[in-house]
């Protein structure tokens, strides 16, 4: 891991970015969103300023669902590549910009699709009957290749979809599926993959905030390795974890075992309480860090965002295999 995962991203070469007033900048986005007939949708794991100036917030369910809904012609996603690719496969009439298509994913980057079919091919040749799983965080050309998607929202729904004669190769994210085989009971065949956010959690540091923290309560997303999820009191995605604090009245200090963005919709939803994030472990020098923090989603800026608005660009074209991926996500996603 990156010891500088915490510092701005800028290209080699590229001229130092000209620091600009947030308020003038939401300003002008909110000016320029009814100029450029255009709808923001914003990943709650991207900077709590972009998820304030955005039409609509959530997490990765939620935002494909919406992507079907906008009415405007142009949808601005400010979050990672696969989910702007999902917006424009689900609503490929609408342009979809994002603020930055290098905002990529650790997970998708896990799971290249040309390995994958390798690997599929290989099963079926074992004379295997199985269906493909995988969780959203995977390209578009993935996608084409499983049977079923899930989020950590409607996981445990589609995995009871799955006939149980059949075998199921889940992808790309082993702890997900890991903790999928324990609530669902299902055996599963898992790809080597995790979330370079999740995986750097620091048991440790973990323990020692629940003992600086008396009555403190854990909540992880499942996306963590099984020795965080083993101290969680909830364990849940982003908005069931909105969905607990929100039922929970009683003021408590929360630990939270996710991206640390993830605090900015927990704090509006539920203010009487106090959020601390679990530190994350360097494994290049062992060292805790900040760095729970996605190097990708921080590619999304207030400036970028109000660029690619006024600009146009950068836009996700369509793809051949799109159609074969707009199938699975409507399946999955929408019915």
């Amino acid at each position: 891991m990156p010891a500088d995962l915490q510092l701005p991203i800028i290209e080699p070469g590229a001229p130092t970015p000209i620091e600009e007033d947030p308020l003038d900048l939401m300003d002008e986005i909110d000016r320029l969103k009814v100029e450029k007939d255009a709808t923001i949708l914003a990943h709650y794991y991207v900077d709590g300023e972009i998820q304030d100036v955005a039409d609509v917030s959530g997490d990765s369910l939620q935002l494909a669902r919406a992507a079907t809904k906008v009415a405007s012609g142009t949808i601005v996603f400010a979050g990672v590549h696969f989910m702007g690719e999902s917006a424009k496969i689900l609503n490929p009439s609408k342009r979809v910009l994002m603020p930055d298509l290098l905002a990529g994913c650790s997970l998708a980057d896990s799971c290249p699709a040309p390995e994958l079919r390798l690997f599929q091919d290989q099963l079926r040749a074992e004379g295997r009957t199985f269906e493909t799983v995988a969780y959203i965080n995977t390209t578009a050309a993935v996608k084409a290749l499983c049977d079923w998607i899930v989020t950590s929202g409607n996981a445990r729904e589609i995995i009871d979809r799955v006939p149980a004669e059949k075998e199921i190769l889940f992808v790309p994210d082993q702890h997900l599926g890991r903790y999928l085989v324990e609530v669902t009971g299902r055996p599963m065949i898992l790809w080597p993959g995790s979330c370079m956010v999740h995986e750097v959690f620091s048991i440790q540091d973990l323990l020692r905030a629940k003992r600086n923290n008396p009555g403190s309560l854990v909540i992880a997303h499942p996306e963590c390795p099984r020795n965080i999820l083993e101290h969680a009191d909830f364990i849940g995605g982003t908005e069931k974890m909105r969905q607990f604090v929100a039922a929970r009245a009683e003021p408590t200090t929360l630990l939270v075992a996710t991206e640390a963005n993830m605090i900015h919709p927990l704090q509006k939803i539920a203010p009487q309480h106090t959020y601390v994030p679990v530190p994350g472990i360097m494994a290049s020098t062992g060292e805790t860090c900040a760095c729970n923090r996605c190097p990708h989603m921080a590619r999304n800026t207030l400036q970028k965002v109000r660029d690619c608005l006024r600009d146009g660009r950068p836009e996700i074209v369509w793809q051949p295999h799109f159609d074969a991926a707009r199938e699975v996500l409507e399946r999955s996603l929408l019915k």
